[in-house]
């Protein structure tokens, strides 16, 4: 991770030069050393942070590359610290020198600068001298440059294991020790004797510790598939390997298991040669390999010559951590993949007594043991190797209440000391340390979330841009880059998605415990984030980059001495000193991450404009009502999320922000009854939001506050991907088309009329093509016949627009259609028809408070994917449309708030007369409203044969 903090400032420093050169005025030469001598040092980097991290490693030697490595990243964040403090000096120096200024004030601005420059100018020349030192002091560990020919991944063989590789011992395991793995050997031992006659790859897919190796292993060695094929090889590949050594093992233990003597010569083959013997031998024969513990994403390609398509039904098997390993195959076989599940409860609770209690009778825990070993179970998340290695760790304790307590509470200094759970550290370890330098970066930022925290994805990517993680690709929106990283690490089997949307996209995510505390580990090491604690003594914590504080005592910021901290997120729940952030906007002006999501902060100081390098302010879901106008100093902010706060005007400063991207604005009423129109409040803009012309994400405006000259002004913001706009009237249509018509990015559009007389007939000259998601709540003359051309359209809700006739003849053929909302009288007609063929790719339907509406008609063969169905409000609709049961994919059909006809017909206990209608549906919900608020409902479910 030196390799991270150097990179990042090398950059840093390249983008100073480039971009700033008008303004060093004498400090170029000196940053430009600097760079120079960085880059020179870099190359030589990913040596280092290897063997600083080797925990094998002995004596002096190692301990002098830790002490360099840390010596350079430290050196590393006070080249940053002076970069941006000299930036900010410049930017300051910039804006305060207006024409009129009185003398004296400049004379004294003109001290200020020369003391800040001269103060600037000494830091530098004491880095140059420290660089130096530090290189020449490298010069003594040999390190390997990654230049060189010979890279440190091609170093050792195939086989190269440790006699101590905790990895081995997945493949010695006895059946009778094999616990949670039944269905997953079965359904993988069908797949190798069943099916096609091509050549197809079966992939066992997971994080490390979860017992792929162990499971394919005993799918290897069944008896049937023994039986069922001619020849079998097992190959352990690992990180580091030589495709010829693979080779070569691959034709001995073919040789081998068949009973056949091995070629000779084959050890003094040439490539091509060993290769063509290879095809020749399995040519004719139905044979099975199975390939463990592959990394390499291309790992297809460099096998493929050697495997014949020989269509005898042989099958190949891969373990792996990375979900694209198993997908580059496609391209070649038929591919199956199997994502290897955490274990149920039961089975963890199974294999922990069989781990921890082996000598007892019957494998049984002791009465007075039970509580605390199902918490230890709990902690380990269903991961099979932390279930074992804890099991095995407390077979060695006393079987006491007390021995056991110190090792729960205490899970994560055992995993660094005890020699009991190495391999669990280990194993999780690898994971990480293959990670790329600019992913290890966004991979430790799950450390600064509390544990079980889920994570939302757009929080975290907008976190990872503001912090610089993400490369800016000029054609790639940032954010698109940002959710390309998170997918390679969950990919990579290292974070785990805890919700995803009807699109598929990944809502929110979070990483197993135990990984949690390596990365913690990790974090400490590298001074990347202190968690901050109730007694933590902040004179004695090292240098450090974050604070992550989930509790603390009220004055701990001010203890603190380190100011160059970058990032300072809050998640503590209990009431903020009101002069909290007023103080931290004081000490540490270098902040460029400040989020407070979901605390109890009541206001932002004016103090707030100091932090100049501020790029991401996070204020959702707090009580702040009142921006102070001082935001407008801040230059560099990127992203202001406002959500669910009552901030309903935006100071006119706010027009200075030219680097904005995203600002989400917006407070829902559930405290009241739900109303259309009025559940969500947006915010008022003063003149001048035409000048924020970098903001690609804008929701809500509210639009009768600047009325058309706001229109007008909307058309300058061309970089748009999202727009939410409330309270149009019908005078501004035709200005808000021709605004809309300018923002050739536009992805998201959500506009809702003033009240519902309103008609607000949007017309384009050409069709906004790029339209992924539509909201119109508002009466329309007529149909708009620009929406069946969306294309790429995956969300639509209509409301209020009191369509008539047939509307779903408009809407059927829509090709990328996904969810589809009716609300509020978007239909008064009485009766809908889903034809067959219709909606082909529909996923969830939702027909709510439509007046009319008394019968809906769903032909065979329409609806074919739809898994989610809602009908809510819909007074006249007494019975359950029969064409249900034709709907064979669907997961759940909710009723809410419907007439009790509807509702009784469809009870079983009330021998409802359309039960037959809903029985195939696994979920069936009613819903009815029991208070005037927005979430005073009850649920009750009704039993399906599904269900059972």
């Amino acid at each position: 991770m030196a390799d991270s903090a150097v990179s990042f400032v090398v950059e840093q420093l390249y983008q100073l030069l480039r971009e700033e050169g008008n303004l060093l005025k004498g400090l170029g030469n000196d940053f430009s050393d600097i760079k120079h001598e960085l880059e020179s040092i870099k190359a030589f980097l990913k040596d280092a942070d290897r063997r600083a991290g080797d925990e094998g490693g002995e004596g002096d030697t190692h301990e002098g590359i830790k002490t360099w490595v840390k010596q350079l990243r430290e050196i590393s964040f006070c080249i940053e610290d002076v970069i941006d403090e000299y930036i900010m000096d410049v930017a300051y120096r910039a804006n305060h020198h207006p024409p009129c200024i009185a003398s004296l004030q400049k004379i004294a601005h003109q001290i200020k600068s020369l003391k800040s420059r001269h103060r600037i100018a000494s830091n530098i020349q004491d880095i140059k001298s420290a660089v130096q030192g530090i290189k020449e002091r490298s010069e003594r560990y040999k390190f390997q440059s990654t230049f060189e020919d010979g890279s440190l991944n091609s170093s050792k063989g195939a086989k190269d294991f440790k006699w101590d590789d905790p990895r081995m011992a997945s493949h010695f395991i006895e059946e009778t020790e094999v616990v949670g793995f039944e269905l997953p050997r079965d359904e993988l031992i069908g797949c190798l004797i069943k099916g096609t006659d091509q050549l197809s790859l079966i992939s066992v897919v997971g994080m490390g510790g979860l017992g792929k190796s162990t499971l394919a292993k005993h799918v290897f060695d069944n008896q049937n598939v023994k039986r069922h094929f001619y020849c079998r090889s097992f190959i352990t590949v690992s990180q580091s390997y030589t495709v010829r050594e693979l080779l070569t093992e691959m034709v001995q233990k073919f040789c081998k298991d068949a009973n056949e003597p091995i070629p000779k010569g084959l050890h003094n083959m040439d490539d091509q040669t060993l290769v063509t013997e290879l095809r020749q031998y399995l040519q004719s024969k139905r044979y099975l390999v199975l390939f463990d513990d592959v990394w390499k994403e291309n790992f297809s390609d460099e096998i493929e010559h050697a495997l014949p398509k020989n269509k005898k039904g042989s099958r190949i098997i891969i373990t792996t951590r990375n979900m694209h390993v198993a997908e580059y195959f496609k391209k070649s076989v038929v591919v199956h993949v199997h994502k290897l599940q955490h274990l149920s409860p039961d089975k963890a609770w199974e294999l922990f007594c069989k781990k921890a209690f082996r000598f007892e009778p019957s494998e049984q825990c002791p009465t007075e043991l039970e509580d605390m070993s199902k918490e230890i179970v709990q902690k380990c998340k269903g991961l099979p190797l932390a279930i074992v290695c804890m099991g095995g760790l407390l077979a060695t304790k006393e079987k006491s209440i007390l021995e056991w307590r110190k090792v729960c509470q205490n899970l994560r200094m055992e995993l660094e000391r005890n020699t009991h759970l190495n391999s669990l550290k280990w194993i999780l370890s690898l994971s990480y340390d293959d990670l790329p330098h600019n992913l290890k970066s966004c991979m430790l930022y799950f450390g600064v979330y509390p544990e079980d925290y889920s994570i939302s994805r757009k929080r975290l990517t907008r976190q990872w841009m503001a912090e610089g993680f993400i490369k800016n690709e000029e054609r790639r929106p940032m954010e698109d880059v940002a959710e390309e990283y998170l997918t390679q690490l969950i990919s990579r089997s290292l974070v785990q998605v805890s919700r995803v949307g009807f699109d598929g996209k990944v809502k929110s995510c979070q990483v197993h415990d135990l990984l949690r505390d390596i990365i913690i580990r990790k974090m400490n090491e590298l001074s990347f984030c202190h968690l901050m604690r109730e007694d933590d003594e902040l004179d004695t914590v090292e240098k450090t980059r974050r604070f992550s504080i989930a509790s603390c005592s009220k004055n701990v910021l001010r203890e603190t001495s380190n100011s160059g901290i970058r990032a300072i997120y809050v998640f503590k729940k209990s009431e903020l000193p009101e002069d909290f952030v007023g103080s931290l906007s004081a000490k540490f002006k270098l902040l460029k991450v400040l989020d407070f999501e979901s605390t109890m902060l009541n206001s932002v100081p004016n103090n707030l404009g100091n932090l100049f390098h501020l790029r991401y302010l996070n204020l959702s879901h707090t009580k702040v009502k009142i921006l102070p106008r001082s935001v407008g100093k801040l230059l560099n902010l990127e992203t202001l999320d406002l959500r669910q706060t009552q901030v309903q005007v935006l100071p006119r400063e706010i027009k200075n922000l030219t680097k904005l991207r995203l600002l989400p604005v917006y407070y829902r009423k559930y405290e009241g009854q739900y109303s259309m129109l009025n559940f969500t409040t947006g915010v008022k803009m003063q003149k001048g939001i035409g000048c924020l012309k970098s903001l690609q994400k804008l929701y809500f405006l509210e639009a009768d506050h600047g009325g058309l000259e706001l229109m007008q002004e909307l058309k300058m913001l061309k970089q748009l991907r999202k727009l939410g706009i409330r309270r149009v009237k019908t005078e501004y249509a035709d200005a808000l088309s021709s605004a809309i018509g300018e923002m050739n990015h536009l992805e998201s559009l959500n506009v809702s009329a003033k009240d519902q007389d309103e008609i607000i007939d949007l017309k384009f000259l050409s069709t906004p093509t790029s339209l992924l998601v539509l909201n119109l709540k508002a009466r329309v003359t007529k149909f708009p016949d620009w929406i069946p051309k969306l294309k790429y359209l995956v969300k639509l809700r209509l409301g209020l627009s009191n369509l008539e006739g047939y509307p779903l003849d408009s809407l059927k053929d829509l090709p990328s259609l996904l969810r589809l909302n009716m609300w509020d009288n978007a239909y008064i007609g009485e009766i809908l028809h889903f034809k067959r063929g219709g909606f082909p790719r529909l996923k969830e339907l939702d027909l709510t408070r439509l007046s009319r509406l008394n019968s809906i008609s769903i032909d065979e063969g329409a609806l074919l994917g739809l898994e989610h169905f809602r009908f809510k409000d819909n007074p006249q609709m007494k019975v359950v449309p029969h064409g249900l049961k034709h709907l064979k994919n669907l997961q759940f059909l909710g009723f809410a708030d419907m007439p009790a006809e509807l509702v009784e017909s469809i009870d079983p206990e009330k021998d409802g007369q359309d039960y037959s209608v809903i029985k195939h549906i696994p979920l069936v919900l009613i819903r009815q409203n029991v208070g005037p608020k927005f979430h005073d409902y009850e649920l009750r479910a009704i039993p399906t044969l599904a269900t059972v």
